[in-house]
């Protein structure tokens, strides 16, 4: 499949799947999300639709949602920082907790800066009782510091879908038992955030930022989620296959046109996959044994 193919199918499918429901939060930014950062960090468009946050020597910049959801469809449109952007990272991701806990359940995605005239890396990451470890590396097919693309994901207790564009990029598969790799229990909160990690993030960590360059702007905007919101002490968010687009049997697998998508995906797009890492993992992890097709 071509890129010019599968750009198309995904401009079908944006107009006619189901995943297009989504709708957008209401009300302010303040009304949905709480920020973390210097105020000089966090800017808005004058109508208060786009977000700019912004990472400089002394700080970096996050917002999390102040409801946490269990099971539903997420999507962000984001611009990535362009030019010179080594050793920073943007994150987009769904966390069960407000910081790193020992047992916490996460969905990352995260986007690796890079030298100027070097494509960005896109990196997606599972976490299950604080356990990671699962790590995939896309490139993609176009410029993300041009212009806003959509990037999703799908969470049922059957499958976790990352989606570029309404293009499927990976497939994360629960089994039909008790397991210790698929986060299905815990509500999670969702995140963004822009950081240092020149440590780690550009060919591992050999490229550092370039602070020169500062300040390094990540943009937002059209933040959409339809999904089940948690309420304490209930566990209101139960799997059901009625009440629900994203928990009904469609969405519990690919359908035929994702399928041939995900195909030229692995062809051309994937950089790593931890479950072909054998030097790593000599025993393949359970979940890797799982078709994304089935």
């Amino acid at each position: 499949m071509e890129r010019s193919a599968i750009l198309f199918a995904a401009l079908l499918f944006a107009v006619f799947s189901p995943f297009s429901r989504a709708a957008d939060l209401k009300g302010s930014f303040d009304d949905n999300f709480s920020k973390s950062c210097p105020e000089r960090n966090f800017k808005t468009s004058e109508d208060g639709q786009i977000w700019h946050l912004s990472l400089d020597h002394d700080a970096g910049c996050g917002f999390m949602t102040k409801q946490s959801y269990r099971f539903g469809w997420f999507s962000m449109k984001l611009k990535l920082v362009g030019g010179d952007s080594a050793g920073v990272v943007t994150a987009y991701y769904m966390c069960s907790e407000n910081g790193a806990g020992p047992e916490r359940d996460e969905v990352d995605i995260e986007f690796l800066g890079n030298r100027t005239g070097e494509p960005y890396v896109i990196q997606t990451n599972v976490y299950k009782n604080g356990t990671g470890g699962r790590e995939m590396r896309h490139s993609l097919w176009f410029d993300p510091t041009e212009d806003y693309h959509t990037y999703s994901m799908l969470w049922n207790s059957h499958q976790l879908v990352f989606f570029v564009d309404e293009v499927p990029v990976r497939v994360y598969k629960n089994a039909n038992y008790s397991n210790s790799f698929y986060p299905d229990q815990k509500p999670m909160y969702l995140f963004s955030s822009i950081w240092n990690a020149d440590d780690w993030a550009t060919r591992g960590g050999l490229e550092k930022t370039d602070w020169k360059k500062a300040p390094f702007v990540s943009s937002y905007t059209d933040f959409n989620v339809d999904a089940c919101q948690w309420k304490d002490p209930y566990p209101a968010c139960v799997s059901t296959t009625t009440d629900n687009w994203w928990d009904q049997y469609a969405a519990w697998h690919l359908n035929d046109d994702q399928k041939l998508d995900y195909a030229w995906v692995q062809r051309n797009l994937v950089i790593y996959d931890y479950c072909k890492d054998t030097e790593r993992y000599p025993k393949l992890p359970e979940e890797c044994w799982l078709s994304p097709y089935a």
